[in-house]
């Protein structure tokens, strides 16, 4: 089953500053914000959270990053940096071991199989630094009226055992965080680190 986000944004409904202070940033860092869509959160990275780091902004969604661009000119921002790249490939622009913390938020569920999913893994592992962090957010399991069909959600669990495949390990866990809603919370964010 393929599914498809496009130019759609999460900044309606989930809170940057409460997604961005579970990364405990201390500011010099690079971030990359993985699937980055309007690129909402990696604006708020750059402009709170990484005061002498710096942020890279990856979507597939050539429009989307156009109008990254725009905004970064316009507004003269030299530490946010938006890249057209598809994740299951090698992202070009980023070298191995650059990052030290990934965020990849309601996107992870949009990789079909499971060896998509192996392939993304495995970028954002190249490009991620030793010792560096890969966070992944996504809606949990649950009704809800916003988010992707219930069949094709990952619980944190599903998630977790995907990437210990991969060679990497949970070093944290919070399964209440998003948007409110008659069943808690929205969704979960699980953070694995690179050894």
């Amino acid at each position: 089953m393929e599914h498809r986000h496009h130019g759609k944004s999460s900044a309606t409904f989930l809170d940057s500053d409460e997604i961005l202070a579970e990364l405990n940033l201390k500011g010099d860092e690079t971030f990359l914000d993985a699937g980055c869509g309007d690129g909402y959160i990696s604006k708020r990275a750059v402009e709170k959270y990484l005061p002498q780091g710096k942020a890279y902004a990856i979507d597939a969604y050539a429009e989307s990053i156009r109008e990254l661009k725009e905004y970064v000119d316009e507004n003269n921002i030299q530490n946010l940096i938006p890249i057209e790249a598809d994740l299951t490939e090698t992202v070009q622009d980023i070298g191995d071991g650059s990052v030290d913390v990934v965020l990849m938020v309601n996107v992870f569920h949009g990789f079909t199989d499971s060896s998509q999913k192996e392939d993304v893994i495995n970028e954002l592992k190249r490009i991620t630094k030793s010792d560096g962090r890969i966070a992944i957010m996504d809606f949990k399991p649950i009704e809800n009226t916003r988010g992707p069909p219930l069949e094709i959600r990952l619980s944190h669990m599903e998630v977790e055992k995907t990437f210990n495949r991969c060679g990497l390990e949970k070093d944290y866990l919070n399964v209440d965080i998003g948007e409110e809603n008659p069943h808690g919370k929205s969704h979960y964010l699980i953070i694995f680190k690179k050894e």
